[in-house]
């Protein structure tokens, strides 16, 4: 992931979306529309994350821009570097030399996630069982009443 220089380049560019980590220590810019977007089963993204599935868009690495601090990264599995911030260990960033020359970025880590709708399920064939089977369940606004 670079810092790319580019004089021309402004926030009213086209297709530039904004994100941060929890904590803000990390920021980052794409550029462009993304390649995809999905929501992930598999058992490596729920463990990193803590959740039963992550939701990520794919944009070319170049297109992404990290805009303030420095991701750490862990090697997940062969071939995977996963990046997060340090500090309050937001999951941001998924590299895998299966794709090279592409990144993940967590959709949820954006400061317009309603903008990246995944248009599918990848590793469904990892999704827990009870996932799909909370559509049933009660839904509050916020916190449930405490009577």
């Amino acid at each position: 992931m670079t810092r790319p220089e580019d004089p021309e380049a402004t926030e009213a560019d086209e297709g530039r979306r904004t994100g941060r980590c929890l904590c803000g220590a990390i920021a980052f810019a794409t550029r462009g529309p993304s390649l995809m977007s999905a929501f992930c089963h598999c058992p490596s993204c729920r463990r990193a994350s803590g959740a039963p599935v992550v939701a990520w868009a794919m944009f070319p690495t170049d297109r992404l821009e990290i805009t303030r601090g420095e991701p750490r990264s862990v090697a997940s599995s062969p071939g995977v570097r996963r990046r997060f911030c340090g500090d309050c260990g937001t999951a941001l960033f998924f590299e895998s030399k299966e794709i090279e020359g592409l990144v993940d970025v967590t959709i949820a880590s954006f400061d317009d996630p309603e903008a990246l709708a995944p248009a599918m399920h990848i590793w469904d064939r990892h999704r827990l069982e009870w996932l799909d089977s909370g559509a049933g369940l009660p839904r509050h606004p916020e916190l449930p009443p405490t009577e």
